[in-house]
C-alpha cells in the first residue's frame, strides 16, 4: 500500500510525527510520501491558493515536501503533480491519511478543519482518505499514545473491507495526556505545549483550561487502556461564540475569542461529541456533496 499523509498543523507538528511513526515502524501499512503544510494551517478548513505561488522544500526529516500552502492546497499540488513525479505519471496513493491534528474535529468542528479539509479534498478528487484528530485537555498531550490508538482505528477500516473511491471517513481520539499541575508553571507548561502543537491556543480564564477543553477535561483517566470504536453520526449543534472586547495601545476597538473549541450549544446522544467525552474512539463517514437531497422537491415544486 503506498500512502499519501498530510496534516494541518504542519510537517514538523508533534501529531504527524507522531502518526507517521504508529504507520511505519511497527507493522508498516506501506509506503508513505508526505506533503503538508510547511507552517501552522489550523482552522483554515478548505481554503485553496491562487495568487501566490506554492514554494515546495525538501523535507529533511520525513520522505516527501513541505508546502507553503493550506491543507488543501497540499493535497492538490500532491496529487497532481508530486506523488507523479515520485511514482510515475498516472499514479495514485492507494490510501490518503491527515492528520494526527492536534485536537479534537468533532461535531461542527468538520467545517472549520483543514485537517478535514485536507482528507474530504482527497476523497473529492478520487483516493480514499482518512482523517484523525486527537482530543486536547489541560494535560501534557502524549501524542505517540494517541497515534498508538488511533492506527488500532486504521487497521479495523482498513481490515473491515476495501475503501471505495471517494471514501472519507474521520477519526477522533479521546485524550491521551499526563497531568499537569494547575499552578503558573504547570498553565505555562501547557500553554507551550499546544503552541508547539499547532492549537489555537489557550482560553485565557486563568484557570489553565484549554482551548478545547470540554466536559471530561478534569476527569482522570488511562491514557493506555482501550478504548471502544464507534461509527457515529457528527454532532450538528452550533458552537458557543465569546468574544472579549479590548482596546489597543492606540486606542482602536479589537475583540478577542475566548470560546472554547468544543463548547456547544446542545449535544445529542450517540453523536461524536457525546461518544468522544464518553472515551470512544469515535469514527465518523464524511461527504463532500453538500447537497440537501431531502428538500430537492420541496423546492422543485416552488420555483415550479
Amino acid at each position: 500500500m503506498k500512502i499519501l499523509l498530510t496534516n494541518d498543523d504542519g510537517i514538523n507538528a508533534p501529531g504527524l510525527l507522531a502518526l507517521h511513526r504508529a504507520i511505519t515502524e511497527i507493522n508498516p501499512l506501506g509506503e508513505v510520501f508526505t506533503v503538508a503544510p510547511k507552517s501552522v494551517q489550523s482552522a483554515t478548513s478548505h481554503g485553496v491558493t491562487f495568487h501566490t505561488p506554492l514554494m515546495v522544500e525538501p523535507a529533511t526529516h520525513l520522505e516527501g515536501f513541505a508546502v507553503d500552502g493550506r491543507p488543501a492546497d497540499c493535497v492538490k499540488l500532491a496529487l497532481s503533480t508530486l506523488w507523479p513525479e515520485r511514482f510515475g505519471a498516472g499514479s495514485r496513493p492507494d490510501l490518503v491519511i491527515s492528520g494526527m491534528n492536534s485536537g479534537a474535529n468533532c461535531g461542527v468542528n468538520v467545517i472549520y478543519s483543514g485537517t478535514v479539509a485536507a482528507a474530504i479534498e482527497a476523497a473529492f478528487l478520487g483516493p480514499p482518505a482518512i482523517a484523525v484528530s486527537m482530543h486536547l485537555g489541560r494535560g501534557r498531550a502524549l501524542f505517540d499514545v494517541g497515534a498508538g490508538h488511533a492506527r488500532k482505528a486504521i487497521d479495523a477500516i482498513l481490515s473491515a473491507g476495501t475503501l471505495h473511491k471517494h471514501e472519507c471517513l474521520s477519526i477522533n481520539i479521546p485524550r491521551c495526556e499526563e497531568d499537569l499541575p494547575d499552578t503558573p508553571e504547570g498553565r505555562a507548561e501547557s500553554m507551550r505545549s499546544r503552541m508547539a502543537s499547532g492549537s489555537p491556543g489557550m482560553v485565557p480564564t486563568g484557570r489553565g483550561e484549554s482551548y478545547e477543553c470540554g466536559p471530561d477535561a478534569d476527569e482522570p483517566h488511562d491514557p493506555h487502556a482501550d478504548m471502544p470504536i464507534s461509527v457515529c453520526p457528527m454532532n450538528t449543534h452550533g458552537m458557543v461564540d465569546r468574544f472579549e472586547h479590548r482596546v489597543s495601545p492606540s486606542g482602536q476597538d479589537y475583540y478577542w475569542s475566548t470560546a472554547g473549541g468544543l463548547d456547544f450549544h446542545g449535544t445529542e446522544p450517540g453523536s461524536d461529541v457525546d461518544l468522544l467525552f464518553k472515551r470512544h474512539i469515535t469514527i465518523t463517514p464524511l461527504s463532500f456533496d453538500l447537497t440537501a437531497n431531502e428538500s430537492l422537491e420541496r423546492w422543485r415544486e416552488r420555483i415550479g
